[in-house]
């Protein structure tokens, strides 16, 4: 089984991590990112990093409300996938967050749970300090995570996604501090085996990595329309920061 330090390098950049999640809200993308900068005050033209930017969906549409935005993700296949919609104000790069970042920016977005992969608490850590180095005077951060309590709760222990002519057999389970996804599926006469490990990581724990991380927590909310955060409820865990 892939280890927890490095299941995302192999998964993340296969054509199969994309057709899984080819399913995910554009418009609920955008709606999110519509609130976010409207409570954030944003100005046109201050600079967005999008960190784990994925294929580019959020920093597509940022950049079209007219910031100028930067999209780092680790897998070099998402990267060249976003490339094709690189602009003067809009640039992807293949970067590791773990890294500090070359630039400063007015907003760094940490969205669509890309963090807490990593395997030790400094790993996770580091990534913070990264961020809070990446920060203007003055700028703020977010990190949109998934609710781990209410996730837990309603956790599908096992379950057939069908993507055209590939099943994907999806099995989940809590072990050791993460939220665990093995996933199996054939193609072409092969047989696949790929991970996904997400930490548990609740607003306590949070507060403690942002301590130490030197940042400050301004506020929290629960969902994309910025509804407050409520742990039995609430679909997600975002944090705004500094």
């Amino acid at each position: 089984m892939t280890t927890t330090s490095k299941w995302f390098k192999s998964w993340f950049n296969t054509a199969y991590y994309h057709l899984l999640y080819n399913k995910r809200d554009y418009k609920e993308a955008s709606f999110f990112m519509s609130n976010l900068v409207s409570y954030l005050k944003l100005k046109q033209d201050d600079s967005i990093l999008d960190l784990a930017c994925g294929k580019g969906r959020h920093a597509i549409f940022l950049n079209s409300l007219g910031f100028e935005v930067t999209g780092l993700d680790l897998s070099e296949n998402s990267i060249n996938d976003a490339l094709k919609y690189a602009n003067e104000s809009l640039q992807f790069r293949v970067h590791d967050m773990r890294l500090p970042f070359i630039n400063k920016y007015n907003a760094i977005f940490n969205l669509f749970t890309s963090f807490g992969y990593f395997e030790t608490e400094e790993e996770d850590i580091s990534v913070l300090k990264n961020i809070k180095n990446g920060l203007k005077q003055n700028g703020i951060a977010v990190i949109d995570y998934l609710n781990v309590s209410k996730s837990i709760k309603q956790l599908i222990p096992h379950e057939i996604q069908k993507r055209g002519a590939i099943d994907f057999e999806i099995k989940r389970q809590v072990k050791d501090g993460f939220i665990n996804k093995k996933i199996n599926f054939k193609d072409a006469g092969n047989s696949f085996t790929f991970t996904e490990h997400v930490k548990c990581l609740d607003l306590i724990t949070f507060k403690k990595y942002l301590k130490t991380s030197g940042l400050k927590l301004i506020a929290v909310f629960g969902d994309y329309k910025l509804h407050a955060f409520n742990e039995e409820s609430s679909d997600r865990l975002i944090l705004i920061i500094k």
